[in-house]
């Protein structure tokens, strides 16, 4: 004996309504509805439609009997179609036969209108009285059913499909609240035990700590700005630790340090064989920090070729290893850093400006300590209680090494302050530090310099002679060029031989001479070599 129509949709309304719990699992939790439809009721091909305020377009975001790219076609403009008009109307809507009905665009492709008797029926979605979509049915011509049983049955769906998408609204729009709420606790947590928070209180390190707490909790990418040694890597830190992905990996990759050889398979992997000495297969570092960030300093360093790459995975999430075809998908944040200018190195053609525009979403400049030595008492401060925890040794300064330090110039930044302290934690006896006995570990002053409003500003430049090695040093960055010159000199002037010498690849060396501007100091050099 067959059913009656009427229990059948009772027993078919008391199935959807036990999925509830499924709610947050939105999209399984619609299609699960449209199936119960098909197999209960015989209602076919069912396809729920929504408003994507991103495009302004109504898209399928659930079916059932529909194949993937099927799915994929229904888009529909707001009044196009039988969709269209039902959204904009507000109307529910019955085609009797939809080979006779103009407005039936069959945009899925999924019907063949010529061969197959189909009905066509749809119900608005409401929610607090604004259509939020549609749900639409098949309905074959030899089903005995009236279109009246149909549409009043299919509008109380319809109820229980926008009950399930505001319940999903509400609690995605809580845990977003929590979200923020729980970046916030964090945030004061960091500030009060100093955990990660960089020590310091000038407005420039202010601003940057704003700056900071507004992206982290995006998705957008970051480029860190600043000279060598001023913290841009603990900032890169403290941005993945207050964002969603703080439970996934962060991995940090100099792109500097690696041979440009190595580095493409270093950053996307590579297949076994790829290139000589490629004994393994070995995943890459993008693949690694799936879910998690990215931190790729000197990025300024990065060659051309694997700027293409780079440019790829951030717009389109995807690459493939090295030696291998098949495509492979990345979920993860980029942060990159760099004391380059990249605007400059673009229009010379040595980066790419759609890989700088796409770098520089969200750019934060770190304050050099010459520009906020307010914060080096402090900075002093951090590092001996860090000291007196690692080495049992308490460091403290005389008057005159304070404001000796105080004044200094810090071409390393707090880089070189760490450094430092950890170097007079080792030297010293445990007494105050003079300022004579401190003199022996910092660099020596700049030769002319002006002391005006406690900041020293330097106004002479070393020169592009050669220098007399043993009594030029005038900083640590004055240190670094001579040493090249001095290893040039000593290799007859010839970069690759240097390079090797000092342990650097020669893209660093290239980029050093370049930096130092040596190329007129080269070109004497191997006059002088030819003349002898």
């Amino acid at each position: 004996m067959k059913t009656p129509l009427k229990n059948l949709q009772f027993q078919t309304l008391r199935i959807i309504s036990g999925i509830i719990d499924k709610a947050l699992d939105l999209e399984n939790t619609l299609y699960e509805i449209l199936k119960i439809l098909s197999n209960e009721l015989s209602m076919n091909r069912a396809t729920i439609t929504l408003y994507d305020s991103t495009t302004g377009n109504l898209t399928i975001n659930a079916s059932y009997g529909l194949t993937p790219e099927e799915r994929k076609r229904g888009v529909y403009a707001l009044g196009e179609g039988i969709t269209g008009k039902i959204f904009e109307s507000g109307q529910a809507y019955i085609v009797p036969d939809i080979s006779r009905e103009p407005l039936f665009l069959n945009r899925t492709k999924a019907r063949t209108i010529a061969r197959e008797g189909l009905s066509f029926i749809g119900v608005p979605i409401i929610l607090n009285n604004i259509p939020i979509g549609v749900l639409n049915v098949d309905r074959l011509f030899g089903d005995d059913v009236s279109f009246e049983e149909d549409l009043e049955f299919l509008s109380v769906v319809a109820t229980l499909i926008a009950q399930f998408i505001s319940i999903n609204q509400k609690v995605l729009k809580r845990e977003e609240v929590l979200k923020k709420e729980n970046v916030s606790l964090r945030q004061q947590v960091s500030r009060e035990t100093k955990g990660l928070y960089m020590v310091g209180k000038s407005s420039a390190m202010e601003e940057v700590q704003r700056k900071l707490e507004k992206v982290a909790p995006t998705k957008a990418s970051v480029l860190l700005l600043g000279e060598s040694g001023v913290g841009k890597t603990l900032i890169a830190k403290i941005i993945h630790m207050l964002s969603d992905r703080k439970g996934y990996p962060f991995i940090k990759v100099n792109c500097a340090s690696i041979p440009e050889n190595l580095l493409e398979s270093e950053l996307f992997g590579a297949e076994k064989g790829a290139f000589t000495g490629a004994t393994h297969t070995r995943t890459g570092r993008f693949e690694e920090a799936d879910k998690g960030s990215i931190f790729l300093d000197e990025i300024g360093e990065l060659p051309l070729s694997i700027q293409a790459k780079l440019l790829r995975v951030l717009q389109e999430r995807e690459f493939e290893r090295l030696g291998s075809t098949k495509t492979r998908k990345t979920d993860v944040r980029i942060i990159t850093a760099t004391n380059r200018d990249l605007e400059e190195l673009s229009r010379k053609g040595e980066f790419r400006f759609d890989l700088f525009y796409r770098l520089n979403v969200f750019p934060i400049t770190v304050p050099c300590l010459r520009e906020r030595r307010e914060d080096i008492t402090g900075l002093l401060n951090h590092f001996a209680a860090k000291i007196a925890r690692e080495y049992g040794q308490n460091i403290h300064f005389s008057p005159e090494s304070l404001e000796y330090l105080i004044n200094y110039d810090w071409p390393g930044n707090v880089r070189e302050m760490e450094n430092l302290m950890e170097r007079l934690a080792i030297m010293s006896d445990g007494r105050k530090i003079g300022l004579p006995f401190l003199k022996q570990y910092l660099s020596p002053p700049r030769q002319t310099s002006v002391k005006k409003e406690n900041i020293i500003v330097c106004d002479k430049k070393s020169d592009f002679c050669e220098p007399d090695i043993e009594n030029s040093a005038t900083c640590l960055l004055d240190m670094e060029k001579q040493q090249i010159i001095a290893a040039l000199k000593r290799n007859g002037w010839l970069q690759y031989k240097a390079a090797k010498e000092l342990g650097l690849t020669k893209r660093q060396m290239g980029y050093r001479i370049k930096k130092y501007e040596l190329e007129p100091v080269i070109a004497q050099g191997k006059v002088r070599e030819r003349k002898k």
